[in-house]
């Protein structure tokens, strides 16, 4: 490792300023347990590492029943299931927050640092992409919107420009009837990276399918939003067909890779297990909702 500056700024203001002076030799931390990391390996070479945990808009949680919550980029994962509010309105959130590392990691790790890390791996990404959120960025130019489902753009590269910070994650408020589910399969039981994952959610209505939301982990080049798999369910009955249709319909979209964690051939089997097992989880939740 080179000699690297820090700075740890107190406004979005300021982060901003620093990020964009330096352009790519930069690099936002938010907790450190992906980017610390990451410098030691000589993945990124930077000059100076921007700690924005002391920025109070980062930090901040903020729910309402009527218009949804918003997580600061920088909120550690034991806060958000450690929080009531969220566990009973969110549970598919939760699904993912409890899972990313060990209890250590959730002691700095954040959503939004897991989403700007933007690994195809990334547990929480597609349970927010199920969830429906939203990313809101500041920059040089002003601030911004992105769906979470277009924040990726390839294996650790996402829509983030020059001088940009992700400030915070919102999800819209849970409706009457919503169920939601993230699930994963890995080879050992704790602290590994998912072989493949599903995060789904579903809203039913008189019975039947309102909408739904699926995203598939660690089988394309980005965590993936398989919208046909989600409206393919919409105006349906939830039962064992329509949900092995959805759960085919995501199977045939992922575009995964052999590597040392599993095959292409077996990814691809268990997109169409881990969709079918989410959904079934979802629904249940929706109808205790």
């Amino acid at each position: 490792m080179n000699w690297i500056d820090y700075e740890s700024p107190h406004s979005v203001r300021e982060a901003v300023d620093l990020l964009n002076e330096a352009g790519d030799r930069a690099k936002p931390m938010a907790g450190g347990t992906d980017l610390l990391v990451q410098l030691r390996a000589g993945r990124w070479d930077a000059d100076i590492v921007v700690d924005i945990k002391n920025i109070p808009e980062l930090n901040e949680i903020t729910y309402d029943p009527e218009q949804g919550l918003t997580l600061g980029a920088a909120v550690p994962c034991y806060r958000i299931y450690g929080n009531n509010a969220i566990s009973n309105a969110y549970p598919g959130l939760i699904d993912c927050a409890s899972l990313i590392g060990g209890t250590q990691i959730q002691g700095r790790a954040s959503l939004g640092g897991n989403l700007c890390n933007s690994t195809p791996s990334a547990d929480s990404i597609p349970a927010m992409i199920a969830l429906g959120a939203t990313a809101h960025i500041a920059g040089p130019n002003g601030t911004r919107d992105v769906a979470v489902e277009d924040f990726c753009t390839g294996p650790g590269s996402n829509v983030l420009e020059r001088g940009e910070l992700l400030v915070s994650i919102h999800f819209p408020a849970p409706q009457s009837g919503m169920g939601a589910n993230y699930i994963r399969f890995i080879p050992r039981n704790e602290m590994d990276i998912a072989v493949a994952g599903a995060g789904v959610s579903v809203i039913l209505e008189n019975g039947t399918i309102k909408s739904a939301r699926i995203s598939l982990a660690s089988v394309a080049p980005t965590p993936l939003y398989v919208k046909a798999a989600g409206d393919s369910l919409a105006g349906k009955p939830p039962t064992a067909e329509s949900i092995q249709t959805a759960a085919e319909i995501a199977r045939d979209a992922a575009k995964p890779i052999s590597d040392m964690r599993g095959t292409a051939e077996y990814r691809t089997h268990l997109c169409e297990v881990l969709t079918r097992r989410a959904l079934q989880t979802a629904i249940e939740r929706a109808r205790e909702a």
